[in-house]
């Protein structure tokens, strides 16, 4: 009887693990954040930007919509453009931005970025700052970027 117990607990663990590997997982450790980084552009700015890679593994489409964070009074999902004259000009990106399942986008500078406005202090290098992700479909995702003024 004790062994039939022991099997049957083993197949319970085999099948718990197994379906937790599998690709149908959908829970939200499938967003990966790759070379996070923030910085302002003078220490007395009272805005900064973040630069990352973010990639969709969840199983399914999704869009970022908002982010936010206690370092600024808000955070905004920003982009640059160039127009016909080579003229940079920055603008909110009202839509989100999509991310497809098995896809990445790079937030990067001269592009899309992460926007904080209102800083209350300047950024000290190595500062680690607490971000939330709002997505559609996932609803909230904690990150960390780090505060780096040599990139």
């Amino acid at each position: 009887m004790g062994i039939v117990v022991l099997f049957a607990a083993i197949a319970v663990v085999i099948a718990v693990v197994s379906v937790k590997m599998s690709p149908l997982d959908k829970s939200k450790v499938g967003f990966r954040v790759e070379e996070p980084y923030l910085r302002s552009s003078l220490p007395t700015s009272k805005s900064a930007a973040a630069f990352l890679v973010l990639g969709n593994q969840t199983g399914e489409d999704d869009r970022l919509i908002a982010a936010r964070s206690e370092l600024s009074g808000r955070v905004e999902l920003h982009r640059h453009t160039q127009d016909a004259n080579g003229v940079m000009s920055m603008s909110k990106i009202e839509e989100g931005v999509a991310l497809a399942d098995g896809e990445s986008h790079a937030f990067a500078r001269s592009g899309d970025h992460l926007m904080f406005i209102g800083l209350d202090a300047p950024l000290t290098q190595g500062q680690l700052v607490q971000v939330t992700l709002v997505f559609e479909q996932a609803g909230e995702i904690e990150i960390t970027i780090p505060v780096d003024h040599n990139r």
